[in-house]
């Protein structure tokens, strides 16, 4: 895709949600600077970021280091295979032996 303003080229970042949980919620504000905010739960005091896929060991370091930070986890979207035609083709729609019977009943 071209930018028709300035003739470059956009580049899609590839990018994975991190979960981090914290012991106060104060500290959300410094959490922006790391990815976009995309959910905060006060009651269970957590935040969900997105970041770059490029900068992510470096960046989940940084906000381990953080003294407000419990534990950060990282989503495992990325890594599961989210092509389900070819499975749903192949298991579905078989039909046992009983059910073949009822459909050949109530077609005669």
């Amino acid at each position: 895709m071209l930018d028709e303003e300035n003739g470059t080229k956009l580049v899609i970042q590839k990018r994975q949600g991190v979960i981090v949980f914290l012991y106060h919620m104060k500290q959300i504000k410094q959490l922006k600077r790391f990815g976009i905010i995309q959910y905060i739960s006060k009651k269970m005091k957590y935040v969900v970021i997105y970041m770059n896929q490029e900068d992510l060991p470096e960046t989940i370091k940084k906000i381990q280091n953080l003294k407000f930070v419990k534990k950060t986890e990282v989503s495992h979207r990325p890594d599961i295979d989210m092509d389900f035609g070819a499975r749903m083709g192949e298991k579905a729609f078989k039909l046992t032996d009983e059910d073949q019977e009822k459909f050949k009943n109530k077609s005669e």
